[in-house]
């Protein structure tokens, strides 16, 4: 997560591969994704590209002076908005309620255990490094204001384990902040601070985005107070463990806009200033891959946690991966896989966890999914937000194939197991 540049490390030590339900087991090969070998495919068109370039480069510049003037079956120019300074419009209108959020927590240090051992202390006695029993943490995010009386969003990361919190206003004025809960499975935390009639920010509808469109950040990249930065919505949707955030239950929205460390917790924002995502990882490395959690996520485990606290997740306990033909031809050659996949479109149930509500409702491994609450699935992201958009308790109808026959199950969901988080 976005953390001061020192804590880059523990963030993408931190992340490991996980299921949407539970820690995976190393993959095997059809498990594997496809994304280094698209990469590399997208790389040899490039030099196939200049390549060709550099051949027809004269005989494109012969040509040029044959083409038609005329616009006939050109598509209709993009329409300009109306306000050409727009970005600057919503960096006045929303840069009064992006805050700064500085957190510290107290550390008690210990020497490795090499050091105590009988070996060093024989030959270097008194000379073993001696360090000071206790050492402060200290790191910088960002946040919003969401309500006039101090309600703050940002992301769990930023706060966790944190001894104090300040945050600090664009105009200046700063403030003792409380955590007044926070949920690692999303990254999202929320801070009171005791103040009155605050700016704040408007809310949009992230389960409307699409990509192409407008996207601003604000916050504090780096300790750079008040950083405005621009792009698009490069992708939505992107899974938790794509992006090597596998412990999370969030589908990502990907952006090109600039983020860096100290962006954490701060808004993403639409053309028309609304948020439409929380600013939380970026990609160790590369260049614009920036990820933001859903707004509309985030209100929604925001409003669980100033309701009761903390936010609680419906859970199913399953291991499972969307069906291609491809899939399935790997998956059935590979000897060790333990499936026999007769299906090729669904969500293959690669694992069940034992005395989940899963196993209880009778679902088994190699079963397919086809259906939830009547509605087609071809993605565990699919099933993901149904289960998610449920609550602990609810009954959904699940319609799976098994060896060829179709069945209809009812699970009912349970809360997500504290020692998985």
């Amino acid at each position: 997560m976005l953390h001061e540049p020192q804590d880059r490390d523990k963030f993408s030590k931190k992340f490991s591969f996980h299921t949407i339900s539970e820690k995976i087991h190393p993959p095997h090969a059809w498990q594997k994704t496809a994304v280094n070998l698209s990469l590399v495919l997208l790389g040899s068109g490039m030099t196939l590209a200049g390549g060709y370039l550099a051949y027809y480069v004269h005989q494109i510049s012969q040509d040029a002076s044959k083409l038609a003037v005329s616009s006939v079956n050109a598509a209709p120019p993009v329409p300009v908005g109306t306000n050409p300074n727009f970005v600057t419009a919503v960096v006045q209108r929303v840069g009064p309620a992006v805050v700064r959020i500085d957190a510290s927590k107290t550390v008690k240090t210990e020497l490795p255990d090499e050091f105590n051992d009988p070996f060093f202390r024989r030959f270097f006695g008194e000379e073993i490094p001696s360090l000071p029993e206790k050492r402060v943490e200290r790191g910088t995010g960002s946040g919003f204001i969401i309500s006039a009386d101090g309600r703050i969003l940002t992301n769990a990361h930023v706060v966790d384990g944190a001894d104090t919190v300040k945050v600090i206003l664009k105009d200046g004025r700063s403030f003792k902040g409380k955590v007044v809960g926070e949920d690692e499975l999303t990254d999202v935390a929320v801070v009171k601070i005791d103040a009155k009639n605050l700016p704040t920010v408007t809310l949009g509808n992230s389960d409307q985005l699409q990509p192409g469109q407008w996207a601003i950040a604000i916050g504090n990249p780096l300790g750079l107070d008040n950083t405005v930065t621009t792009g698009i919505i490069s992708a939505i949707g992107r899974n938790s463990s794509l992006i090597g955030a596998g412990d999370k239950r969030v589908d990502f929205i990907q952006t090109d806009a600039a983020i860096n460390p100290g962006n954490s917790g701060g808004p993403l924002l639409n053309d028309r200033g609304e948020v439409i995502g929380m600013n939380t990882a970026i990609i160790q490395g590369a260049q614009g891959l920036g990820f933001a959690i859903p707004i509309n996520t985030a209100k929604r485990i925001a409003d669980q946690i100033i309701a009761t606290g903390k936010a609680q997740h419906p859970y199913l306990g399953i291991q499972m991966v969307g069906l291609t033909p491809e899939l399935k031809q790997n998956i059935n050659s590979d000897p060790n896989s333990g499936l026999n996949v007769s299906e090729d479109k669904g969500v293959l149930v690669v694992k069940v966890m034992p005395n989940s509500p899963a196993a209880k409702a009778g679902i088994r491994a190699g079963d397919v999914i086809q259906k939830i609450n009547g509605q087609e699935v071809r993605d565990a992201s699919s099933i993901q937000r149904a289960v998610d958009n449920s609550q602990i308790g609810a009954n959904l109808r699940i319609q799976l194939r098994r060896q060829g026959q179709t069945l209809n199950l009812a699970v009912q969901t349970g809360a997500f197991p504290t020692a998985m988080k």
